[in-house]
């Protein structure tokens, strides 16, 4: 791209830094990936800071990212493109991968395996050495522009065996595995997300730690880093501590009026 191009991807550049405080090596391991421009997949529970970690990588590096929650519903030329009908007749119009694909951005698939098998085929010929994507229904192939990266994420701890990702798909990539962060540090991210007290966000965060420990022995997912901050929010504006967290967490949770109960103890637990 010369200079006098347009920048098409300038709406998916990110202005100012996101928050975020590694919890292991992981930024040092995906700038080594991104040297390489090498496929990535971002494996952990809902909530735990894997689209803030893509945000924060993609703000670090100075490329633009462009992100796509994937769901059953989503085809491959929402993806790659489609013709449309404008006001000159039909034209092609290309889709966020595409757009990513041709000018070098980060391209976040957010759920990947919430996506039909058959649509996520489509980046294969993306993640391994010939870096194309052809564009069957335009007869065009685009070869990736140099800064082009694929990531994808999901979380491996509720798929059942038929929203798993393919053999052929996952060797295709390489892998970061996310969980929710320590203690300490958890507090210090929902202090400073939710705009509270460090002691109030290590309440918070010793509720969350009871609410894990039941995954699997009744709930699917424990309370997420996200629920906490949401709690926060609202404690900060004036709610109760009682009413925030029954909201946020053991409402939103769950629906069973047993395990909702036992999320409001470890609440009571905290909130004497």
């Amino acid at each position: 791209m010369n200079a006098a191009s347009p920048d098409l991807l300038a709406s998916y550049r990110i202005d100012r830094e996101p928050f975020y405080r590694p919890a292991g090596n992981e930024v040092a391991l995906y700038e080594q990936a991104y040297r390489h421009r090498m496929p990535l997949i971002l494996k952990g529970p809902t909530g735990c800071g894997k689209t803030r970690f893509v945000e924060h990588m993609a703000w670090s590096l100075g490329r633009p990212l462009v992100t796509l929650a994937c769901n059953e519903d989503m085809t491959a030329s929402d993806l790659v493109g489609r013709y449309l009908l404008d006001a000159n007749g039909t034209a092609w119009h290309d889709g966020p991968l595409t757009l990513a694909v041709r000018h070098g951005g980060i391209c976040y698939l957010d759920e990947v395996v919430e996506a039909r098998q058959d649509t996520t085929v489509v980046i294969h010929p993306l993640t391994d050495a010939r870096r194309i994507l052809p564009l069957d229904k335009k007869g065009e192939l685009v070869r990736a522009h140099p800064d082009f990266q694929l990531v994808v994420s999901y979380n491996p701890g509720y798929q059942s065996s038929a929203k798993d990702m393919k053999p052929s798909t996952r060797q295709r990539f390489a892998a970061l595995e996310f969980d929710y962060p320590d203690s300490d540090l958890e507090a210090e991210i929902v202090a400073h997300e939710a705009g509270v007290g460090t002691d109030l966000a290590a309440k918070l965060v010793a509720i969350a730690r009871c609410s894990r420990a039941l995954r699997q022995r009744g709930l699917d997912e424990g309370i997420s880093t996200r629920m906490l901050i949401y709690a926060g929010l609202l404690i900060r504006d004036g709610m109760s501590p009682r009413d925030s967290c029954d909201m946020t967490m053991a409402r939103a949770l769950t629906d069973d009026p047993d395990m909702a109960s036992a999320l409001q103890g470890f609440v009571a637990a905290q909130f004497e």
